[in-house]
């Protein structure tokens, strides 16, 4: 058994510098947690197979957050489809295997709520996992997401391993991107009306109906969540009866994307107006994962949408 998360376990967050990677450097570091190992990506190639076994050797951590891939919102994954699925796969094979030859105990791996089959019954529960086909516009990060989980699954049932996979819902916060062409939903919402106003422009496009249900989670928050499960590991991977080894983080609470648009634009200031090209996909018609595993265990998120989004476009300014 892997000893208990104490303020000097070697703890490897790996994706330090993304957003997420960021919110648990701060949580931990917040905790009292001392002793994180951190590479950027020009110190540690996490694509290179050798670089990462070899990086384990020498550092030994104790426990491991994978905060690290390629990510981005509908358009970047439905564009770079073969780098989402390639990196993706490729970084959770390299950091789970080495983890395990290097005799590290506990692992948890970052997956995304994307796993779940498209026309998935609402809201999504840890069963509904591998029972429906997956939305097409992000299935090859879906599947890479995938692959992850069923290697923690493996790893724990050959080998005796601790490895944790949970599943986040749509995330924002300090650190995201804003890229239009390649960020999710809420960033590039802020940045879009964020130049109109600038710009006195009278309306703001936004893709798809606008009818889809979101629920979105402050980034601090999920990492809050993430170290909370981290300290009492053994107890949640117990709780999935032979399921694969995940659970959903979530607020329980969702909203359809033009109310989103609306809260962004009393948040910025905007005194204009949006226009829905139907035109563009609008994913999975709902989406929200249903966290009563997790509520069970008396966490709660913290930060409120609004609250959330002013953190966010605070951020957003400063960039």
């Amino acid at each position: 058994m892997t000893k208990p998360l104490q303020f000097d376990s070697c703890i490897f967050v790996a994706g330090h510098r993304g957003m997420v990677g960021s919110a648990l450097v701060r949580n931990l570091q917040q905790r009292g947690y001392r002793n994180l190992v951190l590479r950027t990506r020009q110190e540690l190639d996490l694509l290179d197979q050798e670089a990462v076994h070899e990086f384990m050797q020498a550092t030994r951590p104790d426990y491991i957050f994978v905060a690290a891939g390629k990510v981005g919102g509908i358009v970047a994954n439905n564009t770079y489809r073969a780098e989402f699925i390639y990196q993706n796969i490729t970084i959770a094979g390299n950091l789970i295997h080495a983890a395990y030859a290097t005799g590290v105990g506990r692992l948890m791996y970052l997956g995304s709520s994307c796993i779940y089959p498209r026309d998935c019954p609402q809201p999504m529960k840890e069963e509904y996992f591998l029972t429906g086909p997956l939305e097409p516009t992000n299935e090859p990060y879906a599947i890479a997401k995938i692959a992850g989980i069923k290697m923690c699954e493996a790893y724990n049932r050959q080998y005796g391993t601790q490895y944790l996979a949970v599943m986040p819902t749509n995330l924002y916060g300090p650190g995201d991107h804003y890229d239009l062409n390649n960020s999710h939903v809420l960033p590039a919402l802020i940045r879009k009306v964020h130049e109109a106003k600038q710009q006195g422009s009278p309306t703001v496009q936004v893709w798809g109906t606008g009818n889809p249900r979101r629920e979105f989670l402050f980034c601090d928050d999920l990492a809050d969540a993430c170290v909370y499960l981290m300290e009492r590991n053994d107890s949640i991977l117990a709780s999935c009866e032979g399921r694969a080894p995940f659970i959903n983080i979530g607020s329980g609470e969702d909203l359809s994307i033009r109310e989103l648009a609306e809260n962004v634009r009393e948040v910025v200031g905007y005194d204009g107006s949006f226009e829905y090209d139907a035109s563009k996909p609008d994913g999975m018609p709902v989406k929200r994962p249903d966290v009563t595993r997790l509520a069970a265990t008396g966490w709660r998120p913290k930060t409120s949408l609004r609250a959330g989004i002013q953190a966010a476009y605070a951020d957003f300014l400063k960039r």
